[in-house]
């Protein structure tokens, strides 16, 4: 790759890691016929959903993919970019960007579901080092005939914490692994407990 396109990739996705939302990926998958990739990238959108750290990385990952795969394409971004926020610069800055936080009035959507009375959620950090709980976890879960699924496994919903509170909403048991105080864990064990609580106002 020459070398002014891979500092053309790197500004861009300083620019992106600053501004871009959900919807910014969507338009921009659509315009550069790129969604599929943009869509199916396994952390882009869930890291970005959370703040995650890697999410820098996985977003330099696709528009590298992106520029070897279709040039033009990547230029169809740039231009994006460039129109909709002015004031970045195409060139690296030593300033840091600064953080975008959107705030809405609803955050979940109560879902249509009933509890399942087979249905484990374990809710701990997705790092690798956590794997062997997580097998020991559903070794166990399967032995006692239930089914256990982290928020991971399944990607019903465009937006992961309407994944995160459908998947605890119809859980009979809740299993959280506390190491490291993760902060995604603790809001997922909060979620847990609000939606326990209101469930016991109702049947109480």
């Amino acid at each position: 790759m020459e070398k002014e396109l891979g500092e053309k990739i790197i500004a861009l996705r300083q620019s992106i890691v600053a501004n871009f939302n959900a919807g910014d990926w969507e338009e921009v998958g659509l315009l550069s016929g790129h969604s599929d990739m943009i869509d199916n990238h396994p952390r882009l959108l869930r890291s970005l959903s959370w703040g995650d750290e890697d999410y820098a990385g996985n977003v330099l990952a696709v528009l590298r993919r992106i520029a070897e795969e279709d040039v033009k394409a990547f230029h169809v971004i740039e231009q994006f970019v460039q129109q909709k926020f002015p004031g970045d610069s195409e060139y690296l800055s030593a300033k840091p960007a600064a953080r975008r936080i959107t705030f809405a009035p609803s955050v979940f959507s109560v879902p249509e579901m009933s509890l399942e009375s087979d249905l484990v959620v374990v809710m701990m950090p997705f790092n690798a080092e956590f794997s062997p709980v997580h097998a020991a976890i559903r070794n166990a879960c399967e032995t006692a005939d239930l089914r256990c699924l982290r928020v991971d496994d399944i990607w019903e919903e465009s937006i992961i914490i309407q994944d995160i509170f459908n998947l605890i909403f119809r859980a009979q048991i809740v299993v959280v692994d506390f190491t490291g105080k993760n902060p995604n864990v603790m809001y997922e064990t909060g979620i847990a407990h609000t939606i326990a609580v209101l469930i016991n106002r109702r049947s109480g």
